[in-house]
Parts: C-alpha cells; structure tokens; sequence
C-alpha cells in the first residue's frame, strides 16, 4: 500500500565535459560522478556544478582521436584511489585521481566486450573478442581464463532418478498433447541485441551470472559460474530472450526480459538456470527495447531502461525509465520517467547509488546529470470525521488503485476501485477539507493534473473501475468519485525541457490551490510553487518561492492551515502560503520556532513528516529511514518503524513488535520520551503486540480499526486497546449506548465499563439504555458480566484528562445497584417483554434472591401472561436453569416451603421421581413447624431450623439442644426463650460446659453462676484464677474459715506460678492470715515497698535481716550483671552491623563496575542495582525456604530463627543484627521501673555504693543506646520500608525518583517494622538525685 515518493532532485545541466559520455561510476567518498567518454574520463561535481578533473584518453592512444572509441566499463576503485577503465580496444588502464596518473594494467589483442566487478572488489571478470572469461585479482593478477560457451551444463546438473519418461509424465493443463509435441527450434536474438555479454554478480559476491549470445543457435543463454570461475549451471533455452541482465542482490532471482509473441515480459532465472516468474511491461508487441535492469542495493526496487524502437527506422526514439516493486506476489509500476525523444535528452547510462539504496543517478547524451531520492509514502485521505472512507491510492502505471477501508479491508492488489488514467502516474494527493477527503487529485507523466471529486452526479464515469468489491449477486455501496477536470501544469520558465519530474511533493492545500516543489535555477535550491486554475484546463503558477537548500518533505495541518517544509539537512520552515501578502517583498518562508523562540531542526533529515499538537503546541514529528523518530529537535525514539497522526494520538510500529498508541493530549515531549523508554505494565492500553514487520497504513476515523500490512504485503485489521477505549468513551458521554455496546461485544471489552465510565450518567439514563439496547439477550449479557471490580480502575485507566464521576448518594454494592436499578426501569417499561432480565437481575445480585426469582416462575405459573410474545412458566424456569446450578435451585425451591413449585423444578431436572416424591411426601405429613425444621435441616439452614423446631412444643426439646450443641447455636437460642424460663436456664448450662471444654472457664463460671449453678461456676473460677469471683462463690455457699483459709491458699500457688505475687500476698494475708509468706511472697515479685509495710505492720523486723537484705543485695547483683552483658552484646552486634553493611557496598559497586563501565546513566542504574544485588544475596534463602507455608507452626518459628541467624555471612545477617540490636535496646530501657524501686530499697537500708554503681551502669547504657540508634537505624531504611517502587498506580516519574534513593534489600512484609528504630523512654524519672 506504499508509494515511491520523491524527495530530492538534482538536475545539473550547465555541465561539459568533452567527448560524448558512454558510461559513469559514483565516487561515493566525495560524492562525484566519474564518466567515461570516447575522449576520456570526467569527474563531475553536480553539487558545486563544476568539472573537478578531467582525463584524456587520447594522448596516450588508448582511444582514437576521430571519437569512434567505446569505453566499455568503468569502476570506481576507492582502496586504491583510482578508476579502472576498459576500452572496446582491449585496454584495461588505472587512473590514478590524485595525479591524474594513466596506468595500462593489461591488454587484451582479441579487444573487451565486458568488464565486471565483484561486490566487495577483490576480483574482476573481463570478456574477451574471443568469447572468454578472464579471471582477475584486484591487483590485476590473472586467475583463470575459461571459454563462455560451453556444452556442459556445470556442477548443479539434475539428477534423473528414473521415475518414467517425460511422455508418461502429468502435463498439467496442457495435456497430454504435450508428451507428444516436438521442441521448437530456439530463436536467435532480435535484432537490436548488442551481441554484447552481459555479467552481474550476485550481493554476497560469491556467483556471477553471465548472458551472452550462444554460436549455435543465435539466442542468448544464461549461464552461473561461482567466485572460482567454475560453471555451476546453464539456464533453459528460452525464446526471445534479451541482453538485460542483473541478478537481485539478495541473491534469489536473476532478472531478465523475454520478448513473446504477444507480450513483452521482465523474466526471473533461479540459479539453476530455471525460470521462476514473471511480469508484464506495459507497451505492445514490438514498441519498446529494454536497454538494462538494475535492482537497488537493498533489492526492493527494480529500474528498467527503455527505449522506443522507431516503426520507420528514422525518428527519434523516446527514453523511459520504470521503477517497479512488488508486494503480495503482484508487481507495481511505481514510478515512469520519460525524457522524451530529444537527443540531448536521450540516457546513455542508468545507476543506482551503492550506498543509498533509493537514490537513482542518470545521465544523458547531452552532459545532463539527474539525481533522484526516493523513499516509501502512504497515500491516505486524512479526515477525522464519520465522511472520510479512509482513502488509501496506490499507484500502479497508469492506473490508481483506492482501498475505502471503512466499508471494507481489500487485500491487495485488489482493491476498492481503480482509476484509469491517460499517462503513467507519478503522485496521488487527498483533498484536506473536511467533507471533501474522499477527492484525490492525480499527477501524471504528461504533467496533467486529474481532479476526481464525490458529488450528487450520479453518472458512472468510465475512467473508474470498480474492484474487488463488485460482481455478480453484489451490491456496491462504496460511492466512487467522478473526473471533474484535468489540468495541464504550466510550469514556464521554472521548468527545464526534457527532464522529468519537475513538480515533487504534491500537496492539496484548499479547493484548486495546490503546493508542489521543483528545482531552483542552481542546483543548491529548491522552489516552492503555489498552483492555482488560471482557465478551464490550465494550472499554472501562482508564486514561486525560492529557497536555499534542496526541500525534501512538505506537510501540512489543515486545522491549523499551517505547512512545514524540511530541507535536506534537518531545517525546519515555516511557509506562510495563506497569511503572506503575495505583493510583499519578504519571503513567505521562515525558519520554525518553538513557543521558547528557539529554532527548530532535526538532528537527521526524516523521510516522513507530519504536524501535530503536542501539550497545547503544534510541533513537527519526524522519522529517519533509520527508524529514529524526532519531535522537533527531540529523538523520542529509536526503534520506530512507522507513525501516524489521528485525532489526539499518536500511533506508532516499533522494531520490537508492538503498537503503541498514545494520547498526545496528556503528555508533554519528556513524558513521550519517558513513555517510549519504558516497559508498559500488563493492563497498559497503549500497547499492543503485532506481527513482525508490520507497518501503519491508515486509521478509519471515527472507528476503532487500525490498517496494517506485513513485509509480504498483506494486510492485518487490528483494533488497538486505546483507540476502541477512546472511542466506547467518546460514545457513553454522547449517550450513545447502543454503539458503545456492540463494539464492546465484538472486542470483548468488558460490559462493565458502560457503569464504570460515568455511574451517575448511567444511572440517570437506564431507561434510555434499555430502549436503545432493545434485546433481551443484550440485556441479560450485561447484567452477566457485572461485576464489583471497577473496570476503569483496573483493566482500563481512565485517561487524566477525562472527567469521570462516582455515583454520589448511593450505597451498596454495584452489582446490586446496577440490578435494582435496571429492574425497576424494566418492570415500569414492559414487565413482559423484560421478564427473563428481571430474573436475571435477581438471579445475579452479590447474594442472589432465588426465592424471589422462583415465585415470579411460580406466579407465571399460575397466572400465566396472553400477551403475544410474552414468557411461560417452562421457558423462564428452564432460563433460570440456565443460570443457576439445578441443584441449587431446587434446593432454594424447597426452602420456599412450596411443594408446587419444588415438583414444577424437580420435573425439569435430571432427578428421578423416585429420589424426590418419597421425600416430599413424608414431608406433608408432618406439623407445619416440624416440617419447615425438617427442610430447614435438611438445606442446612439451621438457625432457621432452630426457630422452627423451638415452636414445636417441649416434647422436642431434647432435639433442640442436640441441634443446638450440633451446630453450635447457643447465642441463638439463648435469644429465644426468656431469661426466667427452665429451657434458658438448661441452654445456659449446655453453654457452660462447652465453653469449658474450649478453656473459656471465667465465661463458663459467669454462665454457670447466673443459672445457679454455684459450685460449678466456683470450680470454673477456680480453674481460670479469676480469685475474686472464687471468693464471691465461697461466700456465696457459706465455707467456713478454715476451708477458706484452704481456698486461698490453692489461689495463692496459682497466681505465684503466674508471677503475680501481689494479689498473692494479698490471699495469704487476708483469708489465709499468714503474714510470714505474704511478706515472702512480695519479697520474692521485688515488690520491696509493700513488704516493708507489712513486715512493720506485723512487727516482724527479724525477716529484714533474714529474708529481704539478702534478696536486695542479689537483686543489686543480678540487675548489674544483666545490664552490663547487655551493653557489651549490643557493642559487639553495633561494630557486626557497620562491617556487614560495608561488605555489602563494596560487592554492589563491583557488580556495578562489572555490568555497566562508562555508561551515562550509571547513576540510574546503581540505585536498581542494589535492589537486584539485595534480593539475589537473599535468594538462597527465599527459594529454600518457599514451602514452609506448609509445614507445622513449630517448623515455622524454627525456619524463622534459622532465617534471622547471627552467624557470620549469613545472607540476612544484617536484618538479624538489627533485630537483636532492637531487643537489646527495649529489654534495657523497661528495667527503669524496676530499678528505680530497687534504688529506693538500698539507699534505705545504707547500701549507697552498690546503689550508686547500679544506677551509673544503667545511664552510661542508655546514653550509649540512645546514641547510637541513628547510627543503626538510618533514616533511609525508614523511608523505603513500606514504599512500593512498582505497581500499575506508579508513574515513570514516581518510578525513576524511587530508584534515586538507596534502597534496603527486598524483604518479607513482616521484616519491614525491623527497620523502625525503638523508642526510649526519656520521660520517666527513675534515677535518684542523692546518689548524684
């Protein structure tokens, strides 16, 4: 769907060299163009228009001074600075550029015919008067000399298996009269043919092909020879065949032309020498000579010179030059050159440039030189409205093929229809105003511009054809345009006489105002020509602006009617075509500024331009042939195969496979850049992976389908994420939910996102929906697929710039309120017609109300509708079948507690009678109330169940508190029956005991004593120590003092096992009236205040020397001790920590240093390098220990402890010192309460050194702690710990800042609260000021 478009033109005419020129070679290091002439050699500089040297070849008689000499090839040799030439005569001579300095480096007496280099200039070949090949080095050496003609076939002969003979072998269509039809006799060559052999080399260098006239026959023959001068094949005889030979760079075709009695073709050889294709040229029998084929060095245009043969032998023959492609196995004339039948116009040598592959250089008889660049355009209509047909025009000779994609995708060749026109056509251009995009001007060979135009004319015009979308039985509903006028293009003095392609870079700019560039009148300029009717066929200039530089792209905006032109090294103009009064003396053309003032310019020239508005300003977007992409002087990418505009996004191939599709409205040119430079998370919408190789060719405006075509020339209709979403949101703000709907059907987007867009729209406009879907079918695959997720919040983001509201004022679930709400609606509007979305709305709630959807079944049952079209009872339940799981409908059916209606669902299941009918029978025969506790019962629906069996009378009581102690209902029927009732009191014991047996005694007790149970309520206190209450229930059954006196003794040994020595001594004093362990009790919990009061208050002093000095001075001892191991072991884990994190930076330097030296973005990527270093250094644990989940709670702590070691090396070693490090610190600091009572103890009693030591220890160790936390616990690891870096809510910015920070290794969620430092208590006074 590509056409050749013209960028560039050089045409340098001034030039003169002497002699007439015969051949030329590029010098692609200067840029020169080396000719060969019957006088000598001229090296022309078409740039600087001058002849930079020139060689005679005459003085040294190399050639004849008469002109009668014939240069038969010449090379540029840039190794060794020199052209080889080589002479009819035999000579073969090496010119020296530098000096000028003339070398015959060999000499053949029988004269050359030929002369051939090899691609990578190591070997040359020579044919010889003698019908030889000569073998060379590229020193001249001679290798091998070996006869052209020879009767061997060569090294790839066919091997004949022996299956038959020819005559028993399938002919196909030709029949069987073809076993016996007898060879004809092989043609000789026309008359025209030079008799001249013809060598090509294939790219790789390693076979040549050669096609000379064969002695026997007359006709020419192809033979293959490899890089050793050794035949490899000989092709078939083939009748007709002609000089022109060139074998395809990549190595598979050798192309040639064939002249048949009816036709002329370019024919295709297989290095075996078999034919394999061919295409027809577009002349008669006998009208044209093909002079040479020349394939371009990436193999992808193939030029043929022609020439006339003139019917009276007298007059001048005109000269055409045909670049042809091909593209899904069809052959296309892209581009016809005539250069008229002028001598001095008529081409002595066609070539194609050997380092850019798209640049043609011609030279003709009278010194004029043409250089022509070429690359690849898409011709498209460029509307953005419903009208546009998205136009696509290939050229194709003389005929236009148009693809509308909008009603249809047309594989080529095919095509929608085809324009046929008089001429050869060179250029295509769509009308840019909106409701005229579908017209197409047309600009041919003879300089006639075709206007072809949509109109209410409904007259076929004959020069249109409709395509592949015609026939029989077919009805064509795509509108074809008209010819409306065609012009001829006056160019006048602009023009150059002979010389085609004057006007390049068509462009339609409004109504009959057309934009076109054309040579300057030096070399170095371009001209821009506005163009406008001036009579009813005549187009001629309007203005013609001249411009220094040659122009190479011209685009044009028709929303801002602004047109960008791009010179050939990157700069930017701005034409001011529409606001620039045509009688001012300035020039309309200006250099492009951005909004800053600066000027704009692409660092490389771009084949393909296009304007745009980016961020609120238009910018200029380019794309080189090496798939970098600038947006003025920005490259966004480098990986961009094609690009196109299309209302507010940008589409764009990558080389990677993908399609990205971005909303030019949201981002600026960084954030482009940040977008293209980054992978897209998985529910990104602007990405879409495609085939290899695809490429853009258009988008349907107003649609979602985006056209692309693969290398081989099909096409793929794919219908990107971002444009389908832009499109469905575009339709739910117009309210247009019908289309919104269908598309979404068809692309499987979720159905959600018609609630999800815009809640409170949707919910005030559900009638609307409903008239517009007007399908029960759609209706119920709607309200199908809800789901609570928000759509727009998940699977599709909603772009920053659209505004999108939550339903304010409704609560609940959104399956529910969407269910609600199109339920209503439905029942209001046609309860009949809605009747299976109404089930289905019940049916699909977050908790389905199947009771309900059962008893409308049942009530169309029972009254069953008249209306016609209305639903029964069979086809709704047999829906509700459908949606729900049949058991579980007649289970919910059975819970309805009617019988009719379970039988009516029994009977559409798979049950048998047999299974159901015994049961529902017993049923009936039961009490209401025990029958429904029996269904209940049976549906497992036992709080229900319970209700109804408590209504059954005392006589099933006992069943009920089974069911209860069953199932576990003791709060619910604790609710049933009043508090002062026996069955209460009876449930509440039941509750006691199984609260007892889960370890729950105080609850059981509090139960056991409300119901009166006291001697079970105190053994349950008892078991819990809950002493009070025991004491309550001792009390309360009247034990005497000595019993009780026992009771709080048995209480008093549980709480000292619980450490509570307090409420211990308390028992022991009060009720067991021991004052001795009460005083020991609290001597043994350090509660040294309390045991002073009662060692005083019993006058027992003796225990202060025999019990509590003792303990005191342990206590000193014990808490001195703990403290001072505590600082040395957090000491050592501090120094632990600074050299493992040393460890740690310097291996994730070395990694850094290992896998990017010298890169710019160093810094960039050391921060993510120590995450990737962090995780692979905890990777050994984190994959052998991936199944722990599944062990038992003990192996667990254990795998933890093990996780968290301290032993050195350990890869978490660091997170284990910091844990330790943090126990350390909180043990330490909760000692301050202890400490401080302890103090008071020994200052009491005078041990005032011992006091005094234990309390600088403790504050030289908080002091030290407190010190060093910030050291320990940086404030990075705080930052980080609970941040997440990636996620689809993170932006690139937020992304790129995170990794700017350092990073701690990746750990567990449950490790993060490691990191946070502890907390000292500073606010608590427990040091005593007398011992300062």
């Amino acid at each position: 769907m590509r056409n050749l478009k013209l960028l560039k033109s050089l045409q340098c005419h001034s030039l003169q060299g002497f002699g007439s020129p015969q051949c030329f070679t590029i010098r692609s290091d200067s840029g020169t163009v080396l000719v060969g002439s019957d006088r000598g050699i001229t090296e022309l500089d078409p740039r600087g228009e001058q002849v930079v040297n020139e060689v005679s070849l005459t003085s040294d008689n190399y050639l004849p001074e008469d002109g009668s000499g014939v240069v038969i090839g010449i090379q540029d040799l840039p190794d060794q600075e020199s052209v080889c030439v080589a002479t009819a005569t035999g000579d073969v001579i090496l010119c020296n550029l530098n000096t000028s300095q003339l070398e015959c480096v060999g000499s053949v007496d029988s004269g050359l015919t030929g002369m051939s280099w090899s691609p990578d200039q190591e070997l040359v070949i020579l044919t010889t008067g003698q019908e030889t090949i000569i073998m060379m080095t590229k020193d001249f050496e001679p290798i091998t000399e070996v006869k052209i003609h020879q009767e061997d076939f060569g090294e790839g002969k066919f091997v004949t298996v022996g299956w038959g003979k020819k005559e028993t072998q399938f002919h196909g269509s030709e029949g069987k009269q073809a076993a016996q039809r007898k060879l004809t006799e092989v043609q000789p060559a026309v008359p025209w043919d030079d008799q001249r052999p013809r060598v090509t080399w294939r790219g790789d260098g390693q076979l040549f092909a050669l096609s000379a006239v064969c002695p026997e026959t007359g006709a020419r023959k192809v033979r293959v020879w490899n890089r050793e001068c050794v035949l490899q094949s000989t092709s078939e005889n083939v009748n007709g065949l002609e000089q022109s030979l060139c074998w395809k760079p990549s190595g598979s075709l050798i192309a040639s032309t064939q002249r048949k009695p009816n036709k002329h073709d370019v024919v295709f050889f297989e290095r075996n020498g078999l034919l394999h294709g061919e295409f027809t040229l577009p002349f008669g029998k006998d009208q044209v000579k093909v002079k040479e084929l020349l394939w371009n060095s990436d193999s992808t245009v193939l030029a043929i010179w022609l020439e006339d043969i003139p019917s009276d032998g007298h007059s001048k023959p005109n000269t055409y030059v045909q670049l042809w492609t091909v593209g899904n196995y069809h052959w296309y004339l892209k581009q016809s050159l005539h250069f008229g039948n002028a001598p001095e116009s008529a081409v002595v040598s066609v070539s194609w440039d050997p380092e850019t592959p798209y640049r043609l250089h011609v030279l003709s008889s009278g010194w004029q030189y043409l250089c022509y660049d070429w690359y690849w355009s898409t011709e498209c209509s460029t509307g953005e409205d419903s009208e546009d047909a998205a136009n696509v025009a290939v050229i194709d000779g003389d005929k236009v093929l148009v693809t509308t994609f909008r009603q249809c995708v047309v594989p080529p060749p095919m095509c929608t229809y085809q324009l046929q026109l008089p001429c050869a056509v060179n250029q295509v251009t769509f009308h840019p105003e909106p409701g005229s995009t579908n017209q197409l001007a047309v600009l041919t060979a003879d300089s006639r511009l075709s206007i072809y135009r949509h109109g209410n004319d409904t007259s076929k015009d004959s020069t249109v054809k409709i395509g592949a979308v015609g026939g029989n039985g077919f009805k064509v509903t795509t509108a074809t345009p008209v010819l409306d006028k065609t012009y001829s293009v006056v160019l006048g003095k602009n023009a150059e006489g002979g010389n085609p392609l004057q006007l390049r870079l068509l462009t339609w700019l409004k109504k009959d105002t057309f934009l076109a560039v054309s040579p300057g009148e030096r070399t170095s300029q371009s001209c821009i020509l506005q163009l406008a009717p001036t009579g009813a066929d005549h187009m001629e200039v309007r203005s013609a602006i001249p411009v220094d530089g040659h122009v190479i792209s011209v685009c044009y905006n028709q929303k801002t009617r602004t047109v960008a032109v791009q010179l050939e090294d990157g700069q930017i103009m701005r034409y001011l075509w529409d606001s620039y009064p045509v009688e001012s003396s300035g020039s309309p053309v200006e250099v492009w500024r951005n909004s800053s003032g600066c000027v704009t310019q692409f660092p490389q020239p771009c084949v393909q331009t296009a304007l745009g508005t980016i961020a609120g300003e238009e910018q200029v977007l380019g794309l080189t042939d090496r798939s970098r992409f600038f947006i003025n002087d920005t490259e966004i990418a480098s990986n961009i195969t094609s690009f196109r505009l299309y209302d507010e996004f940008l589409l764009l191939t990558t080389h990677s496979h993908t399609c990205r599709c971005i909303r030019l409205q949201e981002v600026s040119i960084k954030g482009l850049l940040s977008a293209l430079s980054t992978d897209a998370n998985q529910n990104d919408e602007t990405i879409r992976r495609v085939e290899r190789g695809s490429r853009i060719v258009t988008v349907v405006p107003q649609d979602t389908k985006l056209i692309l075509q693969m290398p081989r020339g099909n096409l793929e209709t794919i219908h990107h994420r971002a444009l389908v979403l832009a499109q469905v949101r575009k339709w739910l703000d117009r309210l247009m939910f019908k289309d919104a709907f269908d598309c979404m059907r068809k692309l499987r987007i979720d159905l959600n996102l018609i609630y999800d867009h815009n809640p409170k729209v949707f919910l005030e406009n559900v009638e609307l929906f409903l008239k517009q879907i007007n399908s029960v079918n759609h209706v119920n695959l709607f309200l199908t697929e809800l789901k609570e997720e928000d759509v727009t919040k998940t699977m599709y983001p909603c772009p920053s710039s659209s505004t999108i509201q939550t339903a304010p004022g409704f609560d609940g679930k959104k399956v529910d309120i969407v269910c609600d709400a199109l339920r209503v609606a439905m029942e209001k509007m046609d309860p009949n017609k809605h009747c299976l979305s109404i089930l289905t709305s019940y049916v699909r709630k977050s908790t389905p109300e199947l009771e309900i959807a059962l008893q409308k079944v049942h009530e169309l049952r029972v009254n069953p509708p008249v209306f016609p079209g209305a639903v029964s009872a069979e086809e709704a339940l047999k829906y509700l079948l459908f949606l729900v799981n049949v058991n579980e409908l007649y289970e919910h059916s059975l819970g309805t507690y009617d019988f009719d209606l379970v039988v009516m669902v029994a009977e559409k299941s798979q049950k048998d009678p047999k299974e159901y009918l015994p049961f529902l029978n017993t049923l009936k025969k039961m009490e209401t109330n025990y029958q429904r506790y029996t269904i209940d019962k049976h549906l497992k629906r036992y709080k229900k169940a319970l209700h109804h069996l408590s209504k059954c009378g005392q006589e099933h009581f006992a069943e009920f508190l089974n069911l209860v102690r069953d199932q576990k209902l003791y709060n619910e029927a604790l609710k049933i029956y009043p508090v002062e009732s026996q069955e209460y009191k009876e449930v509440s014991c039941a509750y006691g005991e199984y609260l007892s047996e889960q370890q729950h005694q105080e609850q059981a007790g509090l139960l056991f004593s409300r119901c009166g149970e006291t001697q079970r309520a105190l053994d349950a206190f008892v078991s819990s120590t809950s002493w009070q209450h025991a004491l309550c229930m001792a009390a309360k059954l009247g034990f005497p003092e000595d019993k009780l006196a026992n009771l709080a003794r048995s209480l008093a040994e549980k709480l000292l096992e619980q450490r509570r020595h307090s409420e211990a001594a308390l028992l022991l004093e009060q009720y067991a009236k021991d004052c001795e362990e009460a005083i020991t009790a609290l001597i043994e919990g350090a509660t040294w205040d309390e045991a002073l009061r009662l060692v005083y208050l019993y006058n027992r002093q003796d225990i202060l020397e025999t019990n509590l000095k003792p303990a005191l001075l342990e206590a000193h001892n014990n808490q001195t001790s703990f403290v001072e191991s505590q600082k040395t072991i957090f000491l050592r884990h501090k120094n632990r920590l600074a050299v493992v994190r040393e460890l740690k930076e310097k291996a994730r330097q070395e990694l850094l240093d290992d896998e990017m030296p010298d890169c710019p973005d160093s810094d960039l990527f050391s921060e993510a390098s120590s995450v990737m270093t962090a995780s692979n250094m905890s990777s050994k644990y984190s994959h052998s220990n991936s199944k722990i989940s599944a062990r038992s709670s003990k192996n667990r702590r254990k795998a933890e402890r093990k996780k968290h070691s301290l032993k050195e090396g350990s890869p978490l070693e660091d997170v284990a010192l910091l844990q330790a490090l943090g126990e350390i610190v909180r043990s330490v600091n909760k000692l301050t309460g202890e400490v401080h009572s302890l103090l008071k103890a020994l200052v009491l009693f005078g041990y005032d050194s011992q006091a005094l030591k234990l309390q600088q220890t403790l504050e030289e160790t908080l002091q030290l702690m407190d010190k060093s936390i910030p050291e320990i616990w940086q404030v990075g690891l705080q930052q980080n710990t609970g941040t997440p870096v990636l996620g689809p809510n993170s932006t690139a910015n937020s992304i790129m800042a995170s990794y700017q920070q350092p990073k701690p290794p990746a750990l567990p969620q449950q490790d993060t609260e490691l990191f946070i430092p502890p907390k000292m208590s500073k606010n608590v006074k427990w040091k005593l000021n007398l011992l300062e």
